[in-house]
């Protein structure tokens, strides 16, 4: 990458744990976009150990780098960068990285030490690709907010990137998680966009009671969901409890069937799932 931009050329960079998809493809897409033809566009692929708690799924995390590399190459990727556990995580390590407040809502409390695990390994990737952009998924909006965070904080010459949701033909986010869901599960599962949906045209015709959109989301998502972890409408920056203003994000993370599904949609700025 240094020699990339020795010669002038930018660097796009999209930090991912592989299994692809095409949410994964759009965000290389973009990451080209932005550096244009002439730029170098790179994908990290590494499943991240620290951001695995210990009843997670690290150890049936799809692994399929072959497959990944080759789906790189159709979204015009010129890097894949996939090292082992050993190379990022050296004997003796001891440091982690901790963007406090906006690790602590949502997803916080449901996986402690998740978003640690990850502010970590992305320093030290944002550290080995140097001065880029660096393209991630809304998917995980509480994900990009703390490393927009994590970026300006450090001071690091990094642009971080926030791409739209992308989703399946049902409306429902893209996921590698998808794939433990069984047909019955999917069917399940495809209200989430349907209530994010419903939430988006409620605050279109004006409603901003924080409790109403949440209410209204949730008392469908129960109608499906084997457990919920939170329904939550926050401050889209700061990811404060929403206080009122003119976007407000509804962020939903549940279970159907063993498998663990987030999303989200910014009322005022997005538009309803479809």
């Amino acid at each position: 990458m240094d020699e990339a931009r020795a010669r002038g050329r930018r660097v796009g960079f999209v930090p991912t744990m592989g299994a692809l998809h095409e949410g994964h493809l759009t965000l290389a897409r973009e990451a080209r976009a932005r550096v244009g033809d002439h730029g170098l566009v790179a994908v990290s692929i590494f499943v991240n150990p620290t951001q695995f708690g210990p009843n997670e799924d690290f150890s049936k995390y799809p692994r399929e780098l072959e497959r990944d590399v080759a789906r790189c190459a159709t979204a015009g990727v010129d890097v894949v960068f996939a090292p082992d556990a050993a190379s990022m995580y050296p004997a003796g390590e001891r440091t982690r990285v901790t963007v406090r407040a906006l690790s602590e809502p949502l997803c916080g409390p449901f996986r402690p030490g998740h978003f640690e695990g990850v502010a970590t390994i992305v320093t030290k990737l944002f550290a080995l690709a140097g001065r880029s952009v660096a393209v991630f998924g809304r998917k995980d909006y509480q994900q990009w907010r703390i490393l927009s965070r994590l970026a300006e904080d450090l001071m690091l010459p990094v642009e971080v990137v926030g791409v739209r949701t992308v989703r399946e033909k049902d409306g429902l986010a893209m996921s590698s998680r998808n794939r433990y869901l069984s047909d019955e599960d999917r069917q399940r599962a495809s209200a989430i966009p349907k209530a994010l949906g419903d939430a988006a045209r409620a605050w279109e015709r004006g409603e901003r009671d924080a409790s109403a959109l949440r209410e209204g989301a949730e008392a469908k998502l129960r109608a499906v969901a084997d457990s919920i972890d939170y329904v939550d409408v926050r401050d889209p920056s700061s990811l404060e409890p929403y206080a009122g203003g003119d976007r407000a994000l509804l962020a939903v993370a549940l279970r159907v069937g063993n498998t663990r599904l987030i999303d989200n949609v910014v009322l005022g700025e997005e538009p309803a799932p479809a």
